[in-house]
């Protein structure tokens, strides 16, 4: 080879370089100290005059990156940290990808031992890059061929020493120009590291190259830690069975077709007939066939340019996935007008309303009976008064027991709102309504007290109606005719007056009989008043208690339903479908 020609896929930072076929062994480089500096320099300079990415993460995609990043902001408080790591690492990786070139495509070659990627990847870069050989495992550390430059970034990203990174012998090759292709670690290494190493390169790259041989390709370490959870990721994936040419006759076709149903188990869609999904190839890079058409299909796949974005839509349907059962209800939870309704007639129970009203309407007429009752009536009532002290009167219980019972009804209450509210939703937020409501609890049982206790001061005494200084009158007179009428009689039996007893004996009866017809029709029309006066002092005391517990109970809680809305519209605009 030339000094020419070596100039033109040398850029300085290859530790060693493959000979052409015909050569022999790899010569390491004159300087390499310096030309390494040097090299990264030009490199950098390159990469500058690439645009950073962003046609692929305009739009749509862009959204729901916005949404995922909404979405961790608003369940930070409601999840825990490690629930939300993974939507966290794909924003990070985002970010971090969006900054870097848009016309480089990294793509992963991956394998067990023995399956023949290092030699598959040789096969592609045309050069002898990656040490193959029966000796296990060959590759200790992911290493890089790029195509173009510009890479560097992207190589940093993936963590790739400037000692790991090749360029092909034909690197103008203009099918593959912008291809990063990374040669992996067995992925069934027996060295813990090398394992390591390759799951963190796999998160990183765009697209990934599963190379699977006719012995492992059934492998369950394969489909269960790699295919089977990376199912979703079937349009950056390329399946190629290696090493076809050590199957005789048919039988490469019928591992082929096994291999396509395993896939397919795996939930792995398939890239056939049109349709989006897997490329699934045989090939053997031993003698380089097939190697061509998957040439192809890497340059068609390179030139979209889209592998990136398509990979990070494939990450944020995993993570949504993930995420799912603490965001999805079973139905669309809220608080109902019938729940709120049960609410404030269990606290307006526990309160006493209902008992209130009765108080005031027994106080409204008790009070007409005493403005309107007899003269005789009210004096025995002042003297049973005077007669039996206050203090040696018999104390009802009743108050301590409806307290505790109260008490009893507003935590009952407070619960039952609790779980309508949470019925349906996802564990965390469901825990997070009932918290809601527990603090929202603390301190209602005293409101309410206070809250009663108020009322009954504002309420004071029983209003006085128009017709009650008639009635009082009334009994006045009544009162007047007895009096006459008994002191008529008393003044014809002492001889004063001229007998006759029957007319002044008439109007005695007539205010004797007159006083309580009078008290009895105030008792009839103060029923009404009374009855509305009654319910009236129940409807305030009952909207009072409906008010506190709104605002001590039932607004926390909204407040935590219209926030698990906010996410669950946020959720669905990450899944990328309307909210339901």
């Amino acid at each position: 080879m030339t000094q020419e020609a070596e100039d033109r896929w040398d850029d300085g930072l290859i530790a060693r370089r493959a000979a052409e076929p015909g050569e022999g062994a790899e010569a390491a480089l004159p300087g390499e100290g310096e030309r390494e500096g040097e090299g990264q320099d030009e490199e950098d300079a390159a990469e500058a005059a690439f645009e950073p990415i962003g046609g692929p993460y305009v739009g749509a995609l862009r959204g729901r990156l916005d949404a995922l990043s909404e979405l961790v902001g608003l369940s930070r408080t409601r999840l825990e940290g490690r629930t939300l790591a993974e939507a966290g690492r794909v924003l990070d990786e985002a970010a971090a990808r969006q900054r870097l070139s848009s016309r480089h495509t990294v793509v992963a070659v991956a394998g067990a031992s023995g399956s023949g990627k290092s030699t598959l990847f040789n096969s592609l870069a045309k050069s002898q890059i990656s040490d193959t050989g029966l000796r296990r495992p060959t590759t200790g550390a992911p290493i890089a061929c790029s195509w173009t430059d510009g890479a560097a970034g992207l190589l940093d990203r993936l963590g790739i020493p400037g000692r790991l990174r090749r360029r092909p012998v034909d690197s103008a090759e203009s099918d593959l120009e912008g291809l990063v292709l990374v040669d992996l670690p067995d992925l069934d290494s027996a060295v813990v590291s090398h394992r390591h190493a390759a799951d963190r390169v796999l998160a990183l790259v765009d697209a990934i190259v599963w190379v699977v041989d006719p012995e492992k390709y059934a492998d369950a370490v394969l489909h269960e830690r790699y295919l089977r959870p990376l199912a979703g990721h079937a349009e950056v994936s390329f399946v190629v069975l290696n090493q076809v040419d050590r199957l005789p006759g048919e039988a490469a076709d019928l591992v082929l077709d096994d291999l396509r149903r395993l896939l397919d188990e795996d939930g792995m869609a398939l890239g056939e007939h049109g349709e989006p999904g897997a490329s699934v190839l045989a090939l053997s890079a031993l003698t380089g066939e097939g190697v061509g058409e998957l040439r192809e299909q890497l340059g068609r796949f390179v030139q979209e340019r889209g592998a990136a974005a398509r990979r990070l839509a494939a990450d944020l349907d995993s993570a949504a996935a993930e995420l799912r059962p603490l965001y999805v209800a079973d139905g669309r939870p809220r608080l109902g007008e019938r729940a709120r309704k049960d609410f404030a007639e269990r606290l307006a129970s526990a309160v006493g309303a209902g008992a209130a009203g009765e108080a005031a309407e027994r106080e409204w007429r008790r009070n007409a009976g005493r403005a309107c009752g007899t003269p005789w009536l009210r004096l025995w009532r002042w003297y049973d008064r005077i007669r039996v002290p206050a203090v040696l009167r018999p104390r009802s219980e009743v108050r301590v027991e409806e307290q505790v019972t109260a008490r009893q009804r507003v935590e009952q209450a407070v619960r039952t709102v609790a779980d309508e509210a949470a019925s349906g939703l996802p564990a965390p937020w469901a825990q997070a309504v009932r918290e809601a409501a527990v603090r929202g609890a603390e301190g209602l049982p005293e409101a309410l007290d206070e809250l009663a206790a108020r009322e009954e001061l504002e309420r004071g005494t029983s209003p006085r109606p128009p017709w009650w200084p008639a009635a009082v009158l009334a009994q006045m007179l009544m009162t007047g005719v007895q009096i006459v009428g008994g002191l008529w009689l008393f003044g014809q039996i002492v001889g004063v007056l001229m007998p006759g007893l029957i007319v002044p004996a008439l109007v005695m009866l007539g205010g004797i009989v007159g006083g309580p017809l009078v008290e009895w029709a105030c008792a009839v029309a103060a029923r009404g008043p009374g009855r509305r006066y009654g319910q009236e002092a129940e409807r305030r005391l009952r909207e009072a208690a409906g008010a506190c517990g709104r605002a001590k109970v039932l607004d926390p809680v909204s407040a935590e339903l219209l926030r698990y809305r906010e996410v669950r519209e946020q959720y669905a605009a990450v899944v990328g479908v309307g909210a339901r």
